[in-house]
């Protein structure tokens, strides 16, 4: 089974995750997807196979040497966005040759060049593309896919000297609850990839500083006919404190190494409003001055308005620069496994989170590799076929390099 016949049985799976369930995993699909990759692990003869209660998969590919080489993980995630639909994905492959794709011709769906001009750069290539209904699911089917027919080619060819490696499956990525119940100890490895990037090339060992905060107002609602110095309306107190938040630090208006405060939901009436944000930069010290001033809004509004609002502010996830850079000779191992297999690096900085942040500050330092794919999360996501293929052949690059070194 090549890495595209995998990635297209992958897609069938229905997992997107949820916040609203409190379960891990969030979803059913998530375990059932789990249970079926467990059957195609026994079948390419992995070893230590195990799925647990919350259904993270892990598996050994045993060294074939008695040298001494360090033990390196690959590890990608079980669910899709909740952004979108992922129930009866339909791919279909298309050999671009320019212009635009028509992925739904009835709902005049279409990925066009003008407003996804990186599609130029795969003219003549084989894309994989939604029927324009759902999302594809490459987001993180590609890095499953990816693993998967790696292992099955080292075991296909024992020639390849290799110490040993575990991969690992994790649910609900997605919703921030990748690493949650990741046992470290147990995948027990010294370093590791997640296979969770975009567009080939990608490695990224930088990512946002992450906190959500939510800034809660409380108001005094009385008859609006009776209400002169009286009534204070807490939906327009949360407005006034918005305003007050840099404009430039917006999402729309940042870009590379730029931070953020990203207003994701309001809820108000007069006597009660909630602003929830996520607070993102990439340096360490910004990080802590947004969210001082945060408080210190909050402090303001309490002056004006005694009582009025209350934050919640907690810390999400962390720079994995922090813990990478002093072992940046497994970032650099991946960038000669990338232009071994005639692939340019792209190092860059993610705008974003992935598991790997996390995981990387509870012991297991762990960059982010591309799995290929584009425009995650919504029925423009594309693949192209090289693009995977070449992700699977950077994982094998990896493990040969890490014995040669």
């Amino acid at each position: 089974m090549t890495v595209l016949d995998r990635f297209l049985k992958y897609v069938t799976f229905d997992t997107q995750s949820s916040e609203e369930t409190a379960t891990t995993p969030s979803t059913p699909g998530q375990r059932v997807f789990a249970e079926a990759l467990v059957k195609e692990l026994e079948a390419i003869g992995m070893e230590e196979i195990s799925l647990d209660e919350h259904s993270y998969v892990m598996a050994t590919l045993p060294a074939n040497t008695d040298r001494e080489i360090p033990t390196i993980g690959f590890i990608a995630h079980l669910d899709t966005s909740p952004d979108m639909s992922g129930k009866d994905v339909q791919p279909r492959i298309v050999t671009y040759q320019g212009g635009d794709i028509v992925l739904d011709a009835e709902e005049n769906v279409v990925l066009s060049l003008s407003m996804f001009p990186e599609l130029s750069d795969y003219k003549g290539q084989d894309l994989i593309v939604t029927n324009g209904k759902t999302l594809l699911g490459a987001d993180d089917k590609g890095g499953v896919a990816a693993i998967m027919a790696a292992m099955q080619y080292l075991k296909d060819h024992p020639e390849i000297e290799h110490g040993k490696i575990r991969i690992a499956f994790t649910p609900d990525e997605e919703i921030g609850q990748g690493a949650d119940h990741f046992d470290v100890e147990k995948f027990g490895c010294d370093w590791g990839y997640t296979i969770d990037g975009g567009q080939i090339g990608e490695l990224e060992y930088e990512n946002f500083n992450a906190a959500g905060a939510k800034v809660i107002f409380k108001g005094l609602n009385v008859h609006p006919g009776y209400a002169k110095d009286k009534m204070l309306n807490a939906s327009l107190r949360a407005i006034e404190f918005a305003s007050w938040l840099p404009e430039g630090q917006r999402p729309e208006h940042t870009t590379g190494y730029e931070g953020f405060f990203h207003l994701t939901g309001m809820t108000g009436s007069v006597e009660e409003a909630t602003l929830s944000y996520i607070i993102r930069d990439h340096d360490r010290k910004l990080f802590e001055e947004k969210k001082e001033l945060l408080r210190t809004l909050v402090d303001r509004m309490n002056e004006a308005y005694p009582g009025c609002a209350r934050l919640e502010l907690r810390d999400q996830y962390y720079n994995m620069r922090e813990v990478v850079e002093p072992q940046k000779h497994i970032v650099d191992l991946a960038f000669e496994a990338m232009t071994s297999v005639g692939v340019e690096p792209i190092v860059k900085p993610i705008r974003g989170g992935t598991d790997g942040a996390r995981l990387s500050f509870m012991g297991l330092p762990c960059p982010n590799i591309f799995a290929g794919g584009l425009n995650f999360h919504g029925r423009y996501e594309f693949l192209p076929v090289r693009s995977l293929e070449k992700s699977m052949e950077t994982v094998v690059a990896i493990i040969q390099l890490t014995v040669d070194k």
